[in-house]
């Protein structure tokens, strides 16, 4: 039905608050990556409209901290569109200070609380081989 997936991995030992706000801000990522990955505008009856949705399904994911690392290399080495998240940017406040702490990481062991990745389907597929979806 879809040439393309879209999967959400979020780390498996971050409290619920956490897991849910992480997601979040992943798909958003994504939409904004791929905008292609939305459909039409909603409406309701009485003709008032809502934003868009995603167009396809998203696959939702827990993992540990290596589980997130691979996907990520995975990722890396398939040329998936990715978004990111890293445990220091629950420490800042804005937009800026995120991608400042993003751009402090160890660009090879990143420590992730979550990725979102979106490409044709066999490569998110690898990405997420093994891995358990989100309970």
């Amino acid at each position: 039905m879809f040439d393309t997936k879209i999967a959400i991995l979020v780390r498996d030992d971050l409290p619920m608050w956490q897991r849910l706000n992480v997601t979040a801000f992943l798909a958003t990522g994504i939409a904004a990556a791929a905008p292609e990955s939305l459909g039409a505008a909603y409406a309701d009856a009485n003709g008032r409209r809502y934003a868009p949705l995603c167009g396809q399904p998203i696959l939702i994911f827990a993992a540990d901290l290596a589980g997130l690392q691979a996907a990520h290399r995975i990722g890396l080495a398939r040329e998936l569109t990715m978004a990111a998240y890293v445990f220091p940017m629950f420490a800042t406040g804005h937009d800026e200070a995120n991608r400042q702490v993003f751009l402090a990481e160890d660009a090879e062991n990143m420590d992730l609380v979550g990725i979102a990745l979106r490409g044709p389907k066999k490569g998110v597929e690898k990405a997420t081989k093994g891995l358990i979806l989100h309970p």
